[in-house]
């Protein structure tokens, strides 16, 4: 296979495509829960965002967690506006493949989808996850909070120790930010492995537990 070295290196903001003003039309119903995927959500909601590879498997790692009230797939940061997932591929957006997770925070902590995000794949590989290689499939975390921001960078703290205590020298890759502009996927990635349970998940962790 023929692999271009550019989608290893996050494009220059002047390189990145110029995507367009309409946003992806999505059906507004999640196919496990039921409940809506795009807001306006309930106010006790809170929002997380997350980069772990293939956004398929990750996103039902998060569905199957007890008391989550939904889940999205979509693209966030880069710079590409209202991008397609043909446009994600070319390495020329910026964007990362993430999955977001709409919880109850009296029901589900965030530490709990921190210690999720952790242990369900391999944070160490910079612009790759497995066999997935490019920019879309770095590890990352995407924050709404200062609170989140701050629990976010002590859990990396953390799992790098565990790591370290399990043989695995490696740094950390994963990238943590505020969370930028999330443009949902087409319909067809929405809760993907619901619909097709049999199709690709590159998600896979290291086996060393977070606590």
């Amino acid at each position: 296979m023929i692999f271009s070295s550019k989608k290893l290196v996050l494009p220059d903001p002047e390189q990145a495509l110029p995507g367009r003003k309409a946003s992806m039309p999505v059906t507004n119903r999640h196919f496990v829960t039921g409940n809506p995927i795009a807001p306006p959500f309930p106010e006790n909601m809170q929002q997380a965002l997350f980069g772990m590879g293939c956004f398929w498997g990750a996103e039902r790692r998060f569905w199957q967690l007890p008391n989550i009230f939904s889940t999205a797939v979509g693209y966030s940061g880069g710079y590409t506006p209202n991008l397609t997932y043909d446009e994600l591929c070319t390495g020329l957006t910026g964007h990362n493949e993430v999955v977001k997770v709409i919880y109850d925070p009296s029901l589900t902590s965030y530490g709990e989808l921190l210690r999720v995000f952790w242990e369900s794949h391999n944070p160490t590989q910079g612009m790759r996850q497995g066999n997935d290689i490019g920019t879309q499939y770095r590890s990352g975390i995407y924050t709404y909070t200062d609170e989140q921001l701050e629990q976010a960078l002590a859990s990396k703290e953390h799992y790098q120790q565990r790591l370290a205590e399990a043989g695995f020298n490696q740094p950390i890759s994963t990238e943590i930010m505020p969370a930028g502009e999330f443009y949902y996927a087409e319909d067809y990635h929405q809760q993907y492995l619901a619909k097709e349970p049999q199709g690709y998940c590159g998600l896979g962790g290291l086996g060393v537990r977070y606590d």
